[in-house]
């Protein structure tokens, strides 16, 4: 789990992003602001969708570290937390292509159209990491399911 920065209107917000140790995408998230709460909901929203971690490695972010200890005490769960920046390498150099693609942007207009956007990076670098997987029955291949949903 780490963050980055993104230029919304002339300010950074903080882009939000968790991988596993195979380097897929579990999830992403932009958020306006850099504090327990925003480490939180994403922490929440990721859970949701996927399943909780046994153990979550993190740089040395205040923000993220409050945020998980916060959500073992609100949920009573225990999620191991790790900080060691060595051990977010992965993520980090996940965060080339995001910031390959938007730092000739120099930035988004409104935070609803970087919010679309990242969705769409995100998107199409999962189908090429492979992890769009077809179900039995459909024979369209994921890029052909993308480019449907586009349509």
């Amino acid at each position: 789990m780490d963050e980055t920065y993104i230029k919304v209107k002339g300010q950074w917000k903080y882009y939000y992003r968790a991988i596993d140790k195979q380097g897929q995408t579990i999830d992403f998230l932009l958020t306006a602001t850099r504090d327990t709460q925003a480490a939180l909901c994403f922490l929440k929203k990721a859970i949701n969708e996927n399943r909780k971690p046994s153990l979550v490695n993190i740089d040395q972010s205040g923000a993220n570290n409050a945020g998980l200890k916060q959500f073992n005490r609100n949920y009573n769960k225990r999620i191991t937390i790790r900080q060691c920046k060595y051990l977010n390498n992965i993520i980090e150099q996940d965060h080339r292509r995001i910031k390959r693609l938007t730092r000739p942007m120099l930035g988004f207009k409104n935070f609803h159209t970087a919010q679309r956007t990242l969705a769409g990076i995100e998107v199409v670098a999962m189908i090429k990491k492979g992890q769009m997987k077809t179900s039995v029955g459909n024979k369209q291949p994921p890029a052909e399911m993308f480019y449907a949903l586009a349509a």
